[in-house]
């Protein structure tokens, strides 16, 4: 392997642009655009780097590879496809899904996106704002603000939105730590939604990993840099919730866009060349390869200079598979190592569908997780048949997963991966048909009720109950040792109407009902997360002089774990932080004054 002493990508260099990309072809030609005219470069190759300087910095460009075309072989070179630079950091327009991307001999220069050269970030980013134990909010950029009254039309579904006034005020009157954004990197439906005239919402379906999405990003890396540094004003930081188990390319069905056609080693693949599918995608990046790992550091790099405080790893134990999961694999050690990167954030969500994809618990030490287990168990409790015991693991950090004094604990009771908060309560069954896939797809098994009618009801008995519900689960969540994360939406009663996977519904499903949110339960939620704020103690190590204590305040006896809840006389200076959860009359928090739920 080449050791180049230059960065992949466009680097705009004394004169004009320097273009440097991997790859295995045979040969690789730089196309450069003005409109629809495309005037190609041949390019020169170094090992497995390939290269060409041109004069000028104003340029849209892609990549065009030949050599030989076998996809039996995992051979996928075809000169009529327009490949993306996997570098590339903005794109000149969205990728649309066509049959024509994956038809060999099919010229797509028409359908792909231009990638622009931008001068790379080199700034030293400042420290990050969040710590462990801060609230974490998940948010949709487009469902975010789509029906946000006070946003201007134009704006609305954008970054830039997150810097209004009124998008401020609203985190701030929440207690917000770090918003964690899903994905804003450029996303291809996937081939099925399409025909049924639906697109992805969320955007876990991203081409190359740096790329802002040209509808979230209209302003490129500039309004990504001038949003985060307003909400770092607001004293609010940036977690990125980025992608890199597989692109969308997809399946050996898939189409060529950008790694396929230039790099298709990038994609692991089984002894007799199968597609390995740990990301049920159709394809899985490969993390043991180092020119891998180098374009994973190359990303997170990149948007630590745009001043992110760090970033979630979606399906994370593919980074460190090879093929198994390795907990000591190069990847994990390759960011400790660096400057920049060992002071960000990371986030594992802990789990893909591979062979032992499950490893909570696994990731390094300073590494925070997603945590199912406090998810489920806190669910199950409040819905009447859990274990008290159970939610008392969770409560005090998962100590059974995360052995460490400080918990690295991710505590959620809802996320955009299910039911929202609301419809937990008010659904027993998902209802996913606008899907398109006849209610297949989703989580089948979710812990949820409906407390007597499955979705709306106009019964005053059965709303109160789940509002007694959500608001106890609400409540666990602020007073559990860990760090909390509550779903955009889910703090006034967002409801996707028992749709338990809305990634494909970038419709009023998914937007925030902003004019009709329940005041009152955001009220309260700001109460819990100021109440939080203000007790001083670390809430990620705050349990070595607790007292567990029954709900009539005796010692707990080993008989007493499988009751009706449980007490926790948690000492803060001279007083006593009490605690109660009760399956039949909810949460409070007493120090100075109730905290009721």
């Amino acid at each position: 392997m080449t050791n180049q002493p230059y960065p992949l990508g466009a680097t705009p260099v004394p004169g004009g642009t320097r273009f440097a990309v991997r790859s295995t072809a045979e040969q690789v030609e730089l196309c450069l655009f003005d409109g629809a005219d495309e005037r190609r470069i041949a390019m020169t190759r170094d090992g497995d780097v390939w290269t060409a300087t041109v004069p000028g910095t104003n340029h849209l460009y892609g990549y065009r590879a030949h050599g030989e075309y076998d996809p039996t072989h995992n051979r996928w070179f075809d000169p009529a496809k327009l490949l993306v630079d996997p570098h590339a950091i903005e794109l000149d327009r969205p990728f649309v899904q066509s049959p024509r991307l994956a038809a060999y001999g099919e010229d797509t220069a028409d359908i792909v996106p231009r990638a622009r050269v931008i001068a790379p970030l080199t700034t030293t980013p400042a420290p990050p704002l969040f710590r462990p134990g801060g609230l974490i909010y998940e948010l949709n950029v487009r469902g975010f603000t789509m029906r946000h009254p006070a946003i201007p039309p134009d704006q609305r579904g954008t970054v830039a939105a997150l810097a209004h006034p009124a998008v401020l005020d609203h985190l701030r009157k929440l207690g917000v730590v770090a918003v964690e954004l899903m994905p804003i990197t450029a996303a291809i439906d996937e081939r099925h939604l399409p025909p049924l005239g639906l697109r992805n919402a969320w955007g876990y379906n991203p081409v190359v990993p740096m790329a802002l999405c040209p509808d979230r990003v209209p302003g490129g890396v500039a309004e990504l840099v001038a949003t985060v540094a307003a909400l770092r004003e607001a004293g609010i930081g940036v977690i990125l919730d980025l992608v890199f188990n597989h692109f969308g390319e997809s399946d050996v069905q898939g189409g060529t866009l950008s790694f396929r056609g230039l790099d298709p080693d990038v994609y692991a693949r089984t002894p007799d060349g199968t597609l390995i599918n740990d990301a049920g995608t159709g394809n899985t990046l490969d993390a043991s390869r180092a020119s891998v790992r180098a374009m994973v550091l190359d990303t997170l790099r990149h948007f630590a200079r745009a001043g992110v405080d760090g970033f979630r790893f979606d399906l994370a134990p593919v980074l460190a598979r090879g093929p198994g999961f390795d907990p000591h694999a190069p990847i994990f050690a390759e960011i400790a190592a660096d400057p920049i990167l060992a002071t960000r954030i990371m986030i594992a969500e802990p789990w893909d569908i591979g062979l032992d994809g499950y490893q909570l618990g696994n990731f390094p030490d300073h590494w925070l997780e997603w945590n199912d287990r406090y998810r489920d168990q806190v669910r199950r409790f409040w819905r009447g048949d859990g274990r008290a015991g159970d939610l008392a693991t969770r409560v005090a950090g998962s100590a059974d997963v995360f052995a460490s004094p400080a918990s690295r604990s991710v505590n959620f009771v809802a996320a955009h991966d299910g039911f929202t908060l609301a419809d937990l309560t008010a659904y027993a069954e998902r209802h996913n048909r606008a899907n398109g896939e006849d209610n297949r797809d989703g989580h089948g098994d979710e812990v949820s009720w409906n407390h007597g009618a499955e979705g709306p009801t106009d019964d005053p008995a059965i709303r109160t109950a789940r509002t007694r519900s959500v608001r106890a689960m609400l409540a666990t969540l602020f007073l559990s040792r860990g760090t909390p994360m509550l779903t955009a939406g889910d703090e006034f009663g967002r409801s996707q109407n028992g749709n338990n996977n809305g990634y494909a519904q970038d419709n009023e499903t998914t937007w925030l009902d902003w004019e009709n949110r329940d005041r009152a339960l955001e009220d309260f939620v700001a109460a819990l997360s100021a109440f939080r704020r203000d007790t001083p103690i670390d809430w990620t190590a705050w349990l070595a002089d607790a007292e567990w204590r029954t709900l009539s305040g005796d010692v707990m006896g080993p008989g007493d774990w499988d009751g009706d809840g449980f007490a926790l006389y948690v000492p803060v200076g001279t007083e006593s932080l009490i605690l109660r959860f009760d399956r039949r009359h909810g949460v409070s928090a007493l120090r100075g004054a109730v905290l009721q739920s």
